[in-house]
């Protein structure tokens, strides 16, 4: 990548993700694509550290005005050893429960009871799809503990399968290169600082889910996803049914990582329920006529076979039409 390639992916950010999302992410996006200052340092940090997600969130974990794009590229040049330092030790690591809105009907349609592990978990908050409620667009039903104190509200559109129970969670295990401790105070203000900046009800969400989690923290190995998910995923019950699953994860590693964690994931017993953006599995989204030039979505499959649509942070899924 260069400064060409850089500009092009903060530009389609801006037009693609953040547009009718978060107007700060939008106009810096933009404002980032056309200066040439900017785009020079950031092509001087490696291409997975390039993202707009993981610039603005280092930049507002350090105190950048992001409300005027002028004045957040003049703080970005100006502070930019302490914010490339920043950004070359963190990750992107968004940790939204709203995305269990769309597991939920494909966990539940699963042999019970289930062994959860997730690929990429961040501080493992959608490892709990059991503990949160869920109400679907056009069904007045709401699905979940009673007494949760998270409820999660999902646009749905097209023959959603709605569970007729929840599911049966009796392991959960995760595995990312820097799994956060939703018990550290600095890890919680980054998973906060990684919530867009209008979307206050995600704020609210996220220490909701956090108290859940603290309450019961799963198992979370700091590892590699090709030389270490077997290990972890032996350490499954026998009697449960595996099932690997990630979300807004893979896009962060080399396209041919992603073919070998694809066959590997194949290998290992269980399911294995995918959520990534259509350029992560091209091949998968080919057989997707409902993708549009459009908003960002996801693709959601299970076993490498697509069954729906999903926005990126779990707040919208439309489920394609049987076959």
């Amino acid at each position: 990548m260069g400064r060409g390639a850089t500009a092009d992916e903060y530009r389609a950010f801006g037009l693609r993700e953040a547009r009718g999302q978060s107007k700060t992410y939008e106009q810096l996006s933009l404002a980032v694509a056309d200066d040439g200052r900017l785009l020079d340092l950031l092509d001087r940090l490696p291409e997975p550290k390039r993202q707009p997600n993981l610039l603005f969130a280092a930049a507002r974990y350090l105190g950048a005005p992001v409300g005027e794009p002028g004045a957040f590229r003049e703080w970005a040049v100006r502070h930019w050893t302490e914010l490339a330092a920043t950004m070359t030790a963190r990750r992107t690591q968004t940790n939204e429960a709203a995305r269990c809105g769309v597991l939920l009907p494909v966990l539940a349609r699963l042999p019970q009871p289930l062994a959860l592990l997730e690929v990429g978990a961040s501080a493992g908050l959608c490892l709990y799809p059991d503990a949160y409620r869920y109400r679907y667009t056009g069904h007045p039903q709401v699905f979940g503990p009673a007494d949760s104190p998270v409820l999660l509200s999902c646009e749905s559109s097209g023959p959603v399968p709605l569970p007729s129970r929840m599911p049966t969670v009796v392991w959960r295990a995760g595995i990312d290169l820097n799994p956060l401790d939703v018990t550290e105070d600095d890890d919680l203000r980054w998973l906060e600082t990684l919530i867009w900046p209008e979307h206050r009800h995600r704020r609210e969400r996220l220490r909701a889910a956090v108290d859940i989690v603290r309450a019961d923290p799963p198992h979370l190995v700091r590892g590699d996803l090709l030389a270490d998910l077997p290990a972890l995923a032996a350490q499954a019950p026998r009697d449960a049914t595996l099932v690997i699953f990630h979300s807004s994860v893979l896009y962060q590693v080399p396209a041919s990582a992603r073919d070998a964690f694809a066959e590997l994931v194949r290998g290992l017993p269980g399911h294995w329920i995918s959520c990534e953006g259509a350029e992560v599995f091209p091949e998968l989204a080919a057989t997707v006529p409902e993708l549009a030039d459009g908003p960002a979505v996801s693709v959601l499959a299970l076993d490498g076979r697509p069954l729906a649509l999903a926005a990126p942070h779990g707040q919208k899924l439309d489920w394609l039409p049987a076959e």
